[in-house]
């Protein structure tokens, strides 16, 4: 944990409005970033957050079926719900930032998947690490903790969890945020060629898998995909997340969920079709210099839900690593 993270955890405190990055230096409240915009919705100018705001981010633990779940939470339980679920290889770390921006008028959940972050990582034994599982974890995880209705934002690993939570309970879920999620065959990116392979022969595949997937190399290369400007990236982003991924057990963990991903991509048709039946109120904000996911991932969903604000920002997977403000702001007015 970088000494910036570890300095907030202690303070229990986070942003006012200025925006703080991980050194600690303070940032301008000013967007940064450029978009396509592929909708016609408002034209993205910033919301204004001026003023002194303090928020306490709070770290709880909730037992679900035996086994302990970490999650952040912050803002007014009254007000309207969001719950956030994080991709590979991160956590609900990755919402910390964005949790302190939107807790003023928005009540956050971030929970981390058994295996992930802080949460606990039952061995296989006791637990068997598939999709299905993790989102009936966190399906139950969400009434353990009282959500009733939620807008769920939803990145990399995140949709189809979120999905299958969505496709379950439809009642539940007032609106769908998607940062990088991918929902579609034509969103899968070439290396996703040699991630095929392994689902057709994992005993062949397995150990080359290990070696790039849960690398150091492919933590950062997962952050900083094909953006030009790598300059922008704090270090600690991937050499935190290596540090979780390098735990006894991780790679089997890993190795296991990863397996299980190809059941997602079969279950795209069915997922587009519930997206065609409901026509939920929808917003996406991807980082168009993703190496995983590509743009396609983004505007394909407007065939399905023609209503949805489409926004592509100048970042990669994880986009608010260096859109922060943007995300932020167009989560604020979508939801307001």
């Amino acid at each position: 944990m970088s000494l910036s993270r570890r300095m907030l955890l202690g303070l229990g405190i986070a942003v006012a409005g200025t925006l703080l990055g991980r050194s600690g230096e303070a940032k301008p409240n000013a967007i940064t970033a450029t978009e396509s915009t592929i909708d016609g919705s408002p034209d993205g100018s910033p919301d204004t957050t001026s003023g002194e705001r303090s928020v306490l981010v709070r770290y709880k633990f909730q037992t679900v079926n035996g086994s302990k779940i970490f999650y952040r939470v912050a803002g007014d339980a009254s007000n309207p719900a969001i719950l956030l679920l994080h991709g590979f290889p991160s956590s609900s770390r990755m919402f910390d930032r964005l949790m302190t921006l939107l807790a003023d008028r928005f009540y956050l959940i971030a929970p981390d998947y058994l295996g992930f972050g802080h949460s606990d990582a039952p061995s296989s034994e006791t637990f068997k690490y598939t999709f299905d599982n993790i989102a009936e974890s966190i399906s139950v995880f969400t009434e353990l903790v009282g959500l009733k209705k939620f807008a769920l934002f939803m990145q990399d690993y995140g949709a189809p969890v979120g999905m299958r939570i969505a496709t379950a309970h439809p009642d539940r879920v007032t609106s769908l945020i998607i940062q990088n999620g991918n929902l579609y065959d034509q969103g899968l990116g070439p290396a996703w060629e040699a991630r095929r392979a392994f689902w057709n022969d994992r005993k062949a595949h397995e150990a080359a898998l290990k070696e790039n997937f849960l690398s150091l190399a492919a933590t950062r290369s997962r952050h900083i995909g094909h953006d030009p400007d790598i300059e922008k990236y704090d270090p600690d982003l991937w050499t935190d997340e290596f540090a979780f991924l390098s735990r006894g057990g991780q790679s089997e963990i890993q190795c296991e969920l990863f397996y299980d991903y190809q059941n997602n991509v079969r279950l795209y048709p069915s997922w587009q079709a519930w997206l065609r039946e409901h026509q939920p109120r929808t917003l996406v904000v991807w980082g168009r210099y993703d190496a995983s996911f590509t743009e396609s991932g983004a505007t394909l969903i407007k065939k399905d839900v023609p209503g949805a604000a489409v926004h592509l920002l100048d970042g990669s997977h994880f986009v608010m690593d260096t859109c922060l403000e943007k995300v932020c702001d167009l989560v604020r007015k979508f939801l307001s």
